[in-house]
């Protein structure tokens, strides 16, 4: 099982090469990538960030050096890289998460609120746990944990030890509510707090450190003009259509920025989805740029044929696995076999009049389903007509 490793057909670039863990070091993920560039002779230029991004027939991109390199297909892969500031008075004052000290002797006996309730905040709580005194996670949103809806963004096992440290009666908290202002008091903070589950009683909570963890936007200064995309989701990620194109003609997106299309639903944000989204669009580029079909097999058009092709994908194609209610195969009835192309894409660019999507779906509210209750009945595997009814992939 290897969700780190990008699509190759080098064997010697399969990252479980690299370090057996299921969570690698940063610096193993580093040494892969340089490994990755060179074996494949990727055309890189090392040491220089894009300072402008201008169109006008074709797009004229400007580096640091003050190369420009003008082309008519320009795609976006440097993901969300600006840490995102919520509109709260004085979050300027906060600690961010990208430059905040990560020794937990530096929080010795503090007060430390965390403002966030995603996996930066727990794995920041987490690392505090044994020298703060007082540790505070809050957010307006109910907090939702990977195991159960699915979606890896949440909250994961491996970062949620702080929740115990609160249920059962430490001095840690989780605060569901909304910051309303931090102000400088003494050498600490001042933070007023709207409670969620107290008809929004506010109260003023004394802090030594306030440290920010609300995530990282797209970084939108660069793009000027009429090569500027439109933004999305509180301005977070440029909008895309099925094909990962913004709303610039030839302005495309690849890597963790995609996930707009499946935002908290499957796995888009993250290596193990998206590598196959960037063969997905390699595809899409191919086939609108230079008239290359679609990547499929030819079968018989029979329905047994294509019954044994469909089981043979299902349970082998590791890009339908990983990209549940994303991807599928499409079948054609003149036996043409399409395979992991985007749902949406499929609808917005039919290779057919009449075609059948193939995709593994979670059944209805999954997500409030508790998986360990054993109460909960599946669905026989010998029952395909009651499949959709199941909670579970």
């Amino acid at each position: 099982m290897d969700w780190n490793s990008l699509l190759s057909d080098n064997e010697d670039l399969l990252f479980t090469r690299y370090t057996p863990r299921y969570f690698p070091a940063a610096d193993d993920m580093v040494r892969y990538l340089g490994d990755f560039a060179e074996k494949l002779g990727l055309n890189i230029r090392y040491g220089r960030r894009v300072t402008e991004v201008a169109k006008d027939e074709r797009f004229r991109v400007t580096d640091s050096t003050g190369e420009v390199y003008e082309a008519s297909t320009v795609v976006i892969a440097t993901g969300p890289s600006k840490p995102n500031t919520p509109d709260i008075p004085g979050f300027e004052l906060a600690d961010l998460y990208n430059t905040v000290s990560v020794d937990p002797r530096d929080f010795v006996d503090q007060r430390v609120l965390i403002i966030g309730k995603g996996n930066s905040a727990f794995e920041t709580a987490e690392n505090l746990i044994e020298t703060a005194a007082v540790i505070h996670v809050a957010g307006p949103g109910s907090l939702k944990l990977a195991w159960r809806t699915h979606y890896v963004g949440h909250l994961r096992a491996v970062n949620n030890n702080f929740l115990d440290t609160y249920q059962l009666k430490s001095q840690n908290a989780i605060l569901d509510g909304n910051i309303l202002n931090i102000a400088k008091d003494g050498d600490g903070y001042l933070v007023s707090v709207s409670f969620s589950r107290a008809d929004e009683v506010v109260k003023d909570i004394y802090y030594d450190r306030v440290i920010a963890c609300t995530g990282f936007r797209f970084d939108h200064e660069p793009y000027v003009g009429a090569a500027k995309p439109d933004l999305v989701i509180n301005n977070r990620f440029p909008a895309q259509t099925s094909e990962w194109e913004t709303t610039v003609p030839g302005l495309y997106v690849a890597g963790t920025l995609s996930q707009v299309r499946d935002f908290k639903k499957s796995t888009s944000g993250f290596i193990h989805g998206f590598r196959y989204q960037v063969r997905a669009l390699h595809r899409a580029l191919e086939s609108k740029n230079h008239g290359v079909e679609w990547t499929h097999q030819r079968y018989e058009p029979d329905p047994a044929t294509l019954t044994d092709a469909v089981l043979a994908r299902v349970n082998r194609s590791s890009g339908l696995w990983q990209q549940f209610s994303f991807l599928a195969d499409v079948i054609v009835p003149d036996g043409r076999y399409y395979e992991e192309m985007p749902l949406a894409y499929a609808h917005d660019h039919p290779p057919a009049d009449d075609y059948f999507t193939i995709s593994l779906e979670y059944g209805p509210d999954h997500d409030k389903v508790d998986p360990f209750d054993i109460t909960v009945r599946r669905i026989n595997q010998n029952d395909p007509g009651r499949a959709h009814d199941a909670a579970y992939l």
